[in-house]
C-alpha cells in the first residue's frame, strides 16, 4: 500500500443549467477531497485505500462501488444505517469557479469513530493523508487526530490539505485553528492561494517560507488557480504555468493537483526535502498540468486526465 487517506466521501451535485426562475438542474458526481486525491494517485499507478463512512443508502453504495472500480481499496469504508451519505451542492460562476452548499447535519462522514478505523491500512501504507473537513465535527475530529498520531508514531509520511470550506464551520477561528494544527503535523502540504490569504494574507513565497520554517513542512505546494503552482522545499523552488484550457468545472482540481504531485514523489522515491531543482520542476509541472486538464470535464473523479494525456500536454 502506498497511501491511505481518511476523510469525506460524498456526492457532488453540480449545476448544469438554470431554469427561468434561477433554479439549478444538477448532475450527481462522486466526490470528497480525499476520494479525488486517491483516485488521482491510483490512476497514476499508486496503491491506495480510504478510511471513511457512508450511509446505508443508494448514494453510499454508488460511492463505494465507484471507488472500487477506480482501484481504491474500500475495506476501510464503514456503512452506517443511522446516518445519510453526505451531499454537496456546487454552483458555478461564468469562470467555472464554485460555491458550495452542504447537506451534512450530520452527514455520514462526520460520524466516523476511531474505533471503526481499520488501522491495518495505516500500518501497510507509506503515506497517511487527511484534510480539514475531518476536523469540523465530532466524533470524526477525534478519530482524525488519533489517526494522525498513530501514523506519525509509525514513521509514515503525513500529507495534508487545508481545504477550507467556510460554510462547514460554525466559527472561522475554529477553522483557522484546525488548519494550523494540520500544518504542524504535515510533511507535505497542498494549499491554495485563497487559503494562504485566509491564514496569513501574504504571497506564495512568504507562505512557502512560513511553512518550511515555522511549521517544519518538508515540501509545500501552493496552487494559484489559472496562474499555476509553486513548489518549495529547503533545497529550492519551482513554478509551473498552466496549459491553455477552457474550464467548465474546477471541482476537484486542487485535489487532482495534490494527488498528481504525490504520485510523482512516490515515483522519484527520494526524501521530499531533498528533491533537487529538476525534480521540483518535474513534480510541479505534472501536477499543474493534470489539474488544469481536469477542469475541462465535469466532476472530480470523472475528470482526472489519463497519464499520457498529461505527458503530451506538457510537450505542447
Amino acid at each position: 500500500m502506498d497511501i491511505v487517506a481518511l476523510g469525506e466521501l460524498l456526492i457532488d451535485f453540480a449545476c448544469l443549467n438554470t431554469d427561468a426562475d434561477g433554479y439549478p438542474t444538477m448532475a450527481a458526481h462522486p466526490g470528497g477531497a480525499p476520494a479525488n486525491f486517491l483516485a488521482t494517485l491510483t490512476k497514476y499507478g499508486a496503491k491506495t485505500a480510504l478510511l471513511g463512512k457512508v450511509g446505508d443508502d443508494a448514494f453510499g453504495a454508488m460511492l463505494v462501488r465507484t471507488l472500487a472500480e477506480a482501484g481504491i481499496e474500500t475495506r476501510g469504508i464503514v456503512v452506517d444505517k443511522s446516518v445519510f451519505t453526505t451531499l454537496a451542492f456546487v454552483t458555478f460562476d461564468d469562470q467555472g469557479d464554485r460555491a458550495f452548499s452542504f447537506a451534512r447535519k450530520p452527514g455520514a462522514d462526520t460520524q466516523l469513530r476511531f474505533e471503526e478505523l481499520d488501522l491495518s491500512l495505516i500500518d501497510e501504507a507509506k503515506v497517511f493523508h487527511f484534510g480539514t473537513l475531518s476536523l469540523t465535527d465530532q466524533p470524526v475530529k477525534a478519530a482524525t487526530e488519533r489517526a494522525v498520531s498513530y501514523a506519525k508514531e509509525r514513521g509514515k509520511w503525513i500529507t495534508f490539505d487545508p481545504n477550507l470550506r467556510k460554510p462547514l464551520w460554525k466559527d472561522l477561528e475554529e477553522a483557522r485553528d484546525a488548519m494550523l494544527w494540520g500544518l504542524h503535523q504535515a510533511d507535505f502540504v497542498k494549499i491554495s492561494d485563497e487559503e494562504v490569504d485566509f491564514l496569513w494574507g501574504c504571497d506564495e513565497k512568504t507562505a512557502g517560507e512560513k511553512l518550511l520554517s515555522e511549521f517544519h513542512v518538508k515540501l509545500a505546494l501552493i496552487t494559484m488557480g489559472a496562474k499555476g503552482a509553486y513548489l518549495v522545499n529547503r533545497a529550492g523552488f519551482a513554478y509551473s504555468d498552466c496549459p491553455s484550457v477552457t474550464p467548465i468545472d474546477t471541482t476537484g482540481a486542487g485535489d487532482i493537483c495534490g494527488g498528481s504531485a504525490v504520485s510523482q514523489l512516490l515515483k522519484i522515491g527520494k526524501p521530499m526535502e531533498s528533491l533537487n531543482q529538476s525534480e521540483l520542476e518535474q513534480v510541479v509541472r505534472f501536477a499543474s498540468t493534470a489539474a488544469s486538464l481536469s477542469t475541462e470535464k465535469s466532476g472530480g473523479i470523472p475528470s482526472i486526465p489519463a497519464y499520457q494525456q498529461v505527458m503530451q500536454a506538457q510537450k505542447i
